[in-house]
């Protein structure tokens, strides 16, 4: 059993399908980028920082604690979560008719911590006006970062994928089974 520092459907459903009991407990934590602070440096402290967080606050000194952090960048430029139909149609345009990167980090806190990452190179078609206004009103890129979901509708954009799939929705499963299995956990249970 590990505590999921995260309140996300899609990290849930990802632990669930290879097997991993949890049970779920929300970090908080400060999600504003540090100055000059690479993406990749960025969803490293944030899955660490959630863990360290959650372990703090449990209570539970013998349950690992997995925390994660996704994000998506364009040309060095990280892109969270739309505040609204504005914001989403800037990030649709920014990543429509070509290649961006989703970065994903896992990391795992006990009695010590350990973390991997994960880089995925994804390519949209271009899209239009209408694909971006359609999109949003289906309520799907409204807590995406990125604006957009693989595992939904968002999924009819993407041309290519090189990586990770289950990163890009959230938890790059390969990464996390390593490091839950490095800390005894068994997957596939």
């Amino acid at each position: 059993m590990i505590i999921l520092a995260s309140g996300s459907p899609r990290r849930q459903a990802l632990l669930r399908q290879i097997g991993v009991r949890f049970r779920q407990q929300v970090a908080d934590v400060d999600e504003t980028p540090l100055d000059n602070e690479s993406a990749q440096d960025y969803v490293v402290r944030l899955a660490v920082a959630k863990a360290c967080a959650v372990r703090q606050q449990s209570g539970d000194d013998k349950a690992p604690v997995l925390g994660a952090d996704t994000a998506v960048v364009v040309d060095g430029r990280l892109l969270g979560k739309p505040a609204d139909l504005a914001h989403a149609r800037d990030m649709l345009q920014l990543l429509s008719g070509r290649r961006h990167q989703v970065l994903s980090a896992v990391a795992v806190v006990q009695d010590r911590q350990a973390v991997a990452a994960s880089v995925s190179n994804v390519w949209f078609r271009a899209l239009s006006e209408k694909d971006i206004e359609d999109y949003w009103k289906t309520g799907e890129p409204r807590d995406k970062a990125g604006a957009y979901g693989i595992q939904g509708i968002g999924a009819i954009f993407i041309e290519r994928l090189e990586g990770s799939y289950s990163g890009v929705m959230g938890l790059p499963l390969y990464e996390t089974a390593r490091l839950l299995q490095d800390f005894g956990i068994q997957v596939l249970d």
